[in-house]
């Protein structure tokens, strides 16, 4: 909702200043699903991104800094891998939903849209959560073009890094049904202790039969590199977002706290779908670091 006396154009403004660089960070995902929505052979359609982009009056992929010393922008070395990732969660959200889990859990959902976009079963709702700022900014550019989610969408404000589980269930969320969960684009940028946190407060209220779709990259010198000249050119004095993820495989993160996961590398998936493997998870690429998807069910069901 606009602030008395404020402009749209103004009350955007004010948004984007408060959103910091993790939070922007959404804004270059959704202008990558954009221009992934404009091919011909796109792997999803994402008509809503591009509101995004332009509620922000800012192209994000025109302002990615370009280091010298590799000639590799952040968007050029992971665009990719947000393509993929994004077709790879919506495959496994949908599977797990029309298996008749019709809670669905968005965390960090950022500039997600998939609460519109996708062909939902009946009964489906779908919570989304992130920073306050961000589903201000979000629900304005939805609003201005009158979109319709495709579900149940419950909004709900709070911040992964404080105990969010109260803001959770006081929307409306049922820890006796079955859930599917999404963590997309935030395991890497939390440290090992509060990804953990994450998984044991996941899984203190998900039901027998639940399920969660993860991905997790493991940074490099060559994404370091980009991340930091993409940084100092779009949130100058910003500390490095970086966290570093689970501090145990995905595999063992997961059995550890009774998760049966399927664990893939991101260049497997690439190949599925017919595309490459992105540049920054290249084993040719000198620098290069790795990254993996995964969904994994809760036991005892």
């Amino acid at each position: 909702m606009h602030r008395t006396g404020m402009t749209r154009m103004e009350n955007t403004k004010e948004l984007l200043e408060k959103m910091g660089a993790i939070a922007k960070s959404a804004l270059g995902s959704a202008a990558i699903r954009a221009q992934e929505s404009r091919r011909e052979d796109r792997l999803f359609e994402d008509s809503l991104a591009q509101a995004f982009v332009e509620e922000s009056g800012v192209d994000p992929l025109t302002r990615t800094a370009v280091p010298e010393s590799t000639g590799l922008g952040l968007h050029q070395l992971v665009g990719e891998f947000m393509i993929l990732r994004t077709r790879f969660h919506d495959d496994q959200l949908l599977a797990a939903a029309r298996g008749g889990r019709t809670q669905v859990v968005l965390l960090g959902c950022g500039l997600d849209s998939r609460a519109f976009r996708l062909d939902w079963p009946g009964g489906t709702r779908v919570f989304e959560n992130d920073l306050a700022e961000v589903l201000e900014f979000k629900d304005a550019a939805l609003a201005a073009r009158g979109a319709k989610p495709a579900c149940e969408r419950v909004v709900c404000a709070m911040d992964l890094r404080n105990d969010w589980l109260a803001a959770l269930r006081d929307s409306g969320f049922d820890p006796e049904r079955p859930t599917v969960w999404l963590a997309e684009g935030i395991l890497h940028i939390l440290p090992p202790a509060a990804a953990d946190l994450l998984l044991d407060r996941v899984t203190s209220v998900s039901a027998a039969g639940s399920v969660m779709s993860v991905d997790r990259i493991e940074d490099s010198g060559l994404l370091r590199t980009a991340r930091m000249a993409h940084l100092d050119a779009s949130s100058p004095g910003s500390d490095d977002p970086w966290g570093g993820g689970p501090g145990a495989g995905l595999e063992e993160w997961f059995r550890g706290r009774g998760w049966d996961p399927s664990v893939r590398h991101v260049n497997a998936v690439a190949e599925e779908f017919g595309r490459p493997g992105p540049v920054a998870f290249d084993p040719s690429t000198e620098g290069a670091g790795d990254c993996w998807l995964a969904t994994a069910t809760l036991g005892g069901a």
